[in-house]
């Protein structure tokens, strides 16, 4: 059996099919042991001479009623059996799927995609693989085995006991191998897993490795992960070869043996000289013998089997522990007791904040200290890298961070319910990530069943209903994987509008404007202050121009607060807001020169 804390409760939970397959299994595995005894029979008679005609009508008979069982019995293990294995995979699927919802951001910052979707298909097959076939590989192991020993110790102890010698081999290289087959089988799925990371990368960065023509490149770092792979494949391939190949070898073997020494005591006996061994006289017909190897053929299967579930066994185990350190993870949720907003205003505020992003050292956020009044519009302006994104993800609880530095109406962000808390903050984000699906599903994303008005509304808040009326399938037009069939500056206004669909009391747009033409530009804002009247919006922006007309501006340097005030105090106040105006205005002027010009 394979065990563990996650697995267990599905044992429970389908214990009933189990045990109808077990009935089935049971059923075959009686009954099958019955052929060998028909056939040494029907030696025997075909042996004496005259034929008896009523005991030839038995075995025939018998022999259908055998058939029948065996027909019916493997219907019933096969029916149930690999109906629980089945729903059992989907059942850890979805508590994986679940747990992947749950698990913070930072744990997606040092785990590869391709490693997580290795999990869901490779591994998962492999633990049901495991508890379908190997669950009938052990049954019949040990319990076909142990009625095939009855039977043979029945018919003659002498010959069973020189049989069972070799066996105790196939036990003996089991255990030497499973523990390296399972090392050896950790080993390929990591390379599987590599393989199937730079696979994924390849594809969806396709346009800029054509762009550059590194096809020639990324091939040649192909072929080494691939090698790699193929080399992985084989050395555990090579092991369960050799274990195979010494499993058939040891059965070869004891026919070899049933053969030479059960035909000898079948000689002996009919010469009239039965052989005395262990001063037991072995009495042995023709057809006794032909039992005696329809028993061991029998029994080979489930030899072969033990081989398998070894095998099996080392792999399913090395799949589960991987998928159980997955389910293991710390998940992203709300304490205990965790205060649920309600009624959210809209008042932000950071205390002393700091904030470190989990595997590095330096400091994202040093002593943020802000208050943004319910109902305001506030700009994030700052340097590259100053930590513009962060301070308003911080909002969204994506990481951990420490309690008393984040507040949303008075409420500690860190001692409320997560869910809610992202019900109450809206974000347009600045990789502007769209599903493959179409324009009203990605606009309508934050909403059920969103009716089509709804999305027209937010689409025309984000300047997008022309764009989409010009599409040949308008709002039913399939985006394309990341967006791909629409252009930077309409995968932005997707993302503003589909975080004005979810009217939260706060709005983040994260850079959302940057790809977008002035005018454009200007008609969104306006937008923004005649629809979010009252509600807070927070716009992170790479132009002063974009806040210019804002309540307020939050000036980030290094980390800090530089300034926080009206576009009028800072003019006075901050220097990086005093350069970054003077910029602008330089960048106009030119752009002005260069039009005249033309």
């Amino acid at each position: 059996m394979l065990l563990g804390k996650y697995l267990n409760k599905y044992y429970l939970k389908y214990i009933w099919l189990y045990l109808i397959g077990v009935v089935g299994l049971v059923a075959v595995d009686l009954f099958q042991l019955l052929i060998p005894e028909y056939l040494g029979r029907l030696v025997d008679l075909f042996g004496g001479g005259s034929v008896d005609t009523s005991a030839l009508n038995e075995i025939v008979a018998g022999v259908l009623v055998v058939a029948a069982v065996l027909f019916l019995g493997r219907v019933m293990w096969r029916l149930s059996i690999f109906a629980a294995s089945q729903k059992t995979e989907a059942g850890l699927r979805r508590q994986m799927f679940v747990k992947s919802e749950r698990l913070p951001l930072s744990y997606y910052g040092t785990t590869k995609v391709g490693t997580v979707m290795a999990w869901f298909t490779t591994d998962l097959e492999t633990i049901e693989e495991f508890l379908g076939w190997g669950t009938i590989m052990l049954f019949d192991a040990v319990f076909l085995t142990a009625l095939v020993i009855v039977k043979m110790v029945r018919l003659d102890w002498v010959l069973s006991l020189i049989v069972f010698v070799p066996l105790v081999l196939i036990a003996v290289w089991g255990a030497l191998v499973e523990k390296f087959q399972a090392a050896k089988w950790s080993e390929r799925q990591e390379e599987f897993d590599k393989l199937y990371d730079y696979s994924r990368e390849s594809f969806t960065g396709i346009r800029v490795i054509k762009a550059f023509v590194g096809e020639t490149r990324r091939l040649h770092e192909f072929a080494k992960i691939v090698r790699k792979n193929k080399n992985a494949n084989l050395s555990y391939a090579r092991i369960t070869v050799v274990f195979d190949c010494i499993i058939s070898l040891i059965i070869a073997l004891i026919t070899a043996i049933i053969l030479g020494v059960g035909g000898y005591f079948v000689y002996c006996s009919v010469t009239g000289n039965p052989a005395v061994i262990f001063s037991h006289t072995v009495d042995m017909s023709a057809g006794g013998l032909v039992t005696f190897l329809g028993y061991f053929d029998t029994m080979i299967w489930p030899m072969m089997a033990l081989g398998q579930i070894i095998s099996m066994r080392s792999r399913a185990k090395a799949s589960l522990k991987r998928v159980s350190a997955f389910l293991d993870e710390r998940e992203d949720v709300s304490p205990a007791n965790a205060t649920v907003l309600k009624n959210v205003g809209g008042a932000v505020s950071f205390k002393d904040f700091s904030f470190t992003y989990p595997d590095c050292e330096k400091p994202v956020l040093k002593g943020v200290t802000l208050d943004i009044c319910a109902g305001e519009t506030v700009g994030v302006v700052g340097k590259v890298g100053s930590g513009k994104s962060t301070l308003v993800n911080s909002l969204l609880k994506l990481y951990p961070m420490q309690s008393g530095g984040v507040f949303i109406d008075g409420y500690d962000l860190t001692a409320c319910d997560t869910d809610s808390v992202r019900r109450a903050v809206a974000c347009a984000p600045q990789d502007n990530f769209l599903f493959s699906d179409t324009l009203s599903g990605n606009i309508g994303f934050s909403q059920d069943d969103c009716p089509p008005d709804m999305v027209r509304r937010a689409a025309d808040f984000a300047c997008l209903s022309t764009d989409i009326d010009g599409f040949k399938e308008g709002y039913g037009t399939v985006c394309g994987e990341r967006g791909v069939t629409l252009s930077g500056g309409q995968k932005q206004r997707v993302a503003i509008a589909r975080a004005y669909l979810a009217d939260a009391p706060v709005l983040i747009l994260d850079d959302s404007v940057s790809a977008v033409d002035v005018r454009t530009e200007e008609t969104i804002l306006a937008n923004i202050a005649r629809e979010r009247k009252g509600k807070t919006t927070i716009v992170v922006a790479s132009r002063v121009s974009t806040v210019a007309r804002f309540d307020k501006i939050i000036v980030m340097n290094d980390g800090c607060v530089e300034a926080f005030g009206s576009p009028a105090q800072l003019s006075e106040i901050s220097p990086t807001y005093q350069k970054m105006v003077r910029l602008q205005a330089l960048e106009d002027e030119v752009k002005g020169a260069a039009g005249n010009a033309g």
